[in-house]
């Protein structure tokens, strides 16, 4: 919070985990679907997008963030969608090829749930898997990797309710600090 104004600190968004994640969806969705759809597929593009807007609606919730709560719970709750429908596109094409999703209590989920509590899991730390010469393997990677993303959202937004419970909106810091500067009001702002 900032004590001699009513914008808040914001942008922040590449220390953010959910960022860090999505962008490591995105460079793996493209890789993806270079790789194993044809060129001019529509669903090529569909899940760019949908990576593309999972990651992209996280920075912008991130930069309204300093004028407008709203926004940035808006925003971040269209990333969690967008990844969200991302995900069923990866679980049609394990369908549609006779692949499966692995289960909770699969090792490789078990061994990609280490590797994303590393300090720094980055797309490095994940290439092997998804850069996999098996297409079941990649796409489950990469279903992974959507599955933490979401849940890092889920908790995000949570977190952002509740700093609006505590520490209220624009309009009420502009009036604070409209009262501060007359006198009127408190000697800090939030």
């Amino acid at each position: 919070m900032v004590a001699d104004g009513f914008i808040l600190v914001h942008g922040g968004y590449k220390n953010l985990l959910s960022y860090k994640k999505a962008q490591i969806i995105y460079d793996a969705t493209v890789y993806f679907t270079r790789r194993f759809f044809r060129k001019g597929d529509r669903t090529v593009d569909q899940m760019v997008q949908a990576a593309r807007s999972g990651k992209q609606n996280i920075i912008e919730g991130s930069m309204a963030s300093g004028t407008s709560k709203e926004t940035e719970v808006k925003l971040t709750n269209v990333a969690r969608a967008s990844l969200e429908e991302l995900m069923e596109d990866y679980r049609d094409f394990l369908r549609v090829n006779a692949f499966h999703e692995w289960p909770v209590e699969h090792p490789y989920v078990k061994r990609l749930r280490q590797i994303n509590r590393a300090t720094v899991a980055d797309y490095e730390a994940f290439r092997k898997g998804i850069e996999h010469e098996n297409p079941e393997i990649c796409a489950n990677v990469i279903l992974g990797l959507i599955r933490v993303c979401s849940y890092l959202l889920e908790r995000q937004l949570y977190r952002l309710e509740q700093e609006f419970i505590e520490h209220g909106g624009l309009r009420e810091r502009m009036i604070q600090a409209r009262l501060h500067h007359r006198g009127k009001g408190p000697s800090t702002i939030l």
